[in-house]
């Protein structure tokens, strides 16, 4: 569930001002963020897959695990907020490189549907989490120039109206993704536009408001974040790769390994 959707911020640091220094911790502590959560998203199909081939039972769909893998989804949709704010705090200036990387999106979630179609046509990916991003992406442009209350209030409701709004009408796919729907349709992965861009404003809210915060007490460039540090950041920065790989490559390992145990 997953992304390395934001575009990539990269900040030279020519002098050693403390602005300059807190610019860059922010980033690392995004990619860093990033990076822990592609990293449970792998654990997470892990466990779907392992239960899936039959290796193990009642881990993959338990409550708690199911919950942690909405935590997942919610961190990726916040980070969405909080990278574009990062990357056009001015609104989108520069079209080409936004289009780019929605276009990229777009492509990867479309892939998804297809592959998912054909594996699992009763219950394939039809609105998942890379088309929530590219949705959000889309749409948190009218917030980028907006004070922080608009993503703020907009966020609650955005979060709060599917608990009191469901409509039998919104339950087919053709529709679903919105999210008001009475009854959720079967899938693998199901990131309706409702509640989940909620978590997207308010990570718009959250970049918006902590560029008026004392940056300077709160957060310190490391110069050496250590292994596990520079390898979270390696897999914040190509979180997208990572998700449309890992599953097949997960796939060809444990398959074979169902196979080797039932055999004996």
């Amino acid at each position: 569930m997953p992304h390395n959707t934001s575009p990539k911020v990269l900040v030279t640091l020519n002098s050693q001002s403390d602005s300059a220094m807190v610019k860059q911790s922010r980033i690392d502590a995004v990619d860093i963020v990033r990076g822990i959560a592609i990293c449970g998203v792998v654990l997470f199909h892990i466990v779907w897959d392992l239960e899936f081939t039959g290796i193990i039972s009642g881990v993959a769909f338990h409550p708690i695990w199911l919950g942690f893998g909405r935590i997942l989804a919610g961190t990726f949709m916040f980070l969405v907020g909080y990278s574009l704010v990062l990357a056009h705090p001015k609104g989108v200036v520069k079209r080409g490189p936004f289009l780019r990387r929605l276009s990229i999106i777009s492509a990867a979630a479309l892939t998804i549907t297809l592959i998912t179609l054909f594996a699992f046509p009763d219950s394939f990916i039809f609105f998942g989490i890379l088309h929530s991003i590219a949705i959000a992406s889309l749409v948190s442009i009218i917030f980028l120039k907006t004070p922080a209350i608009v993503p703020l209030v907009a966020g609650i409701l955005v979060l709060a109206l599917p608990q009191y709004l469901q409509i039998d009408a919104f339950n087919s796919r053709w529709l679903a993704w919105i999210g008001l729907y009475s009854i959720p349709p079967i899938s693998n992965d199901f990131v309706p536009v409702f509640p989940w861009f909620g978590l997207t404003l308010l990570g718009i809210f959250f970049a918006k408001t902590v560029k008026h915060l004392d940056l300077k007490t709160c957060s310190r460039r490391s110069t050496n974040p250590g292994n596990l540090g520079n390898s979270l950041i390696w897999a914040g920065r190509r979180t997208l790769p990572i998700y449309l790989l890992h599953q097949p490559v997960l796939l060809l390992i444990i398959i074979p390994v169902s196979w080797m145990l039932q055999a004996f």
